[in-house]
């Protein structure tokens, strides 16, 4: 994507997880809104967007971020607002990855994972997708949770359509830094 349409996805990203209200918009339950109606919003807010170019950002999104069905929208995991996205419990692998920033790494050994603002925790099935991410906040370190484990305990945990892994949080007992 280029400079622009990366712009576009944060600010799609904005409105679609933590704030429709900045554009006078709501999301429904499962949060999903009209394409068209947030094209309005978007316009009425200083920022055009057509749907052609809407389209081709949800598509051309390596993080696949956003969902397009039946004319609305949604982003597929990452919400502070509360809504539903209907994802059934599913068992995942027995390991899973977080990425983070070495700066965090001590509170994170010492408190868990929470899900802070969000709904979830999110976590990659991947070593390298969570080093992209723990990128994004610092010099990045990957932790394994032992997601098997969990889940044998009886913890939930769901797949995102975009293959994001969610719970609600990890004990300190099931982190281990990566070598």
């Amino acid at each position: 994507m280029n400079k622009d349409d990366i712009q576009i996805s944060k600010f799609l990203s904005l409105i679609l997880r933590h704030r429709p209200d900045s554009v006078g918009i709501s999301l429904d339950p499962e949060g999903w809104v009209d394409v068209d109606v947030l094209l309005v919003a978007c316009m009425k807010a200083g920022r055009s967007i057509s749907k052609k170019d809407l389209e081709r950002i949800v598509e051309a999104s390596e993080k696949k971020r956003f969902v397009i069905r039946d004319g609305r929208i949604r982003a597929n995991q990452g919400h502070s607002v509360e809504v539903d996205l209907k994802l059934e419990p599913v068992e995942p692998p027995d390991v899973l990855y977080h990425g983070t920033a070495t700066r965090f790494l001590d509170a994170i050994l010492r408190e868990g994972l929470t899900s802070q603002s969000r709904q979830h925790v999110h976590l990659s099935a991947t070593v390298d997708t969570a080093t992209i991410v723990g990128r994004r906040h610092g010099k990045p370190v990957v932790l394994e949770v032992a997601a098997g484990e969990m889940f044998r305990e009886g913890k939930f945990f769901f797949l995102s359509e975009n293959g994001v892994w969610l719970t609600e949080s990890v004990e300190p007992r099931f982190l281990r830094e990566t070598s």
